[in-house]
């Protein structure tokens, strides 16, 4: 009789060799086989080149197929936080453009700064147009980081000595559970920067409405 444990997936072997994507990453199945991570929110990365996108789709356990395009020069990465605060060594993912061909690594982020580091990955497949960095990959993920916050990054890359520059944030969630694909991910950042621009807009009004009284009143 097999047992539930005896049924999950073994942990992948590193294999981080690269080949050819064949198909362009979209966003068919968000919401019903895989979580999906999108900045425009509605994006489709099939056909829009200003889309940062990351999908996760359970496969066993806790080994995971991911997607991850984006635009870039250098790098787009992909990071399992396990709290809000980006940091603390997190699991991350790195595609980059090396010469017009995707090279994967896999890395930590700490203090804004991501050092490389192998992590449990295979099946690494990868694709680049124009500035679009696509790749999908299999991994298995650590057992704590199922629930997660997700970000999408992206950062210069120097092909000559493989280092990674410092990540810019494009996406960051709160915690999510990758094992479910239902749930809407929504960036916290746009609803930040949305809140500091209203703050902005509300302050600059009352700086002219003061002037305006003021000089009224001479």
């Amino acid at each position: 009789m097999t047992t539930a444990a005896a049924a999950v997936a073994p942990p992948i072997t590193l294999d981080n060799n690269v080949t050819t994507l064949l198909t362009a990453i979209n966003r068919a199945d968000c919401g019903n086989e895989q979580l999906c991570a999108a900045q425009p929110s509605d994006c489709d990365p099939s056909t829009s080149s200003s889309c940062f996108f990351l999908a996760a789709k359970q496969s066993s356990g806790s080994n995971f197929d991911f997607g991850l395009s984006g635009e870039s020069d250098g790098y787009i990465a992909a990071t399992l936080s396990l709290d809000n605060i980006l940091g603390g060594n997190d699991t991350t993912y790195v595609c980059a453009n090396n010469n017009g061909v995707v090279k994967f690594f896999g890395a930590v982020l700490d203090n804004g700064k991501l050092t490389l580091r192998d992590l449990p990955v295979d099946s690494v497949k990868g694709k680049i147009t124009g500035k679009k960095i696509q790749c999908t990959f299999s991994a298995t993920v650590p057992a704590q980081r199922t629930i997660a916050s997700i970000s999408i990054s992206t950062g210069p890359f120097d092909s000559s000595t493989d280092a990674l520059g410092d990540p810019i944030t494009h996406f960051k969630s709160s915690l999510v559970d990758l094992e479910n694909a239902n749930p809407t991910v929504t960036n916290e950042l746009s609803t930040t920067s949305h809140a500091i621009t209203i703050q902005q807009s509300l302050t600059q009004a009352l700086l002219f409405t003061v002037g305006v009284l003021g000089l009224t009143m001479l």
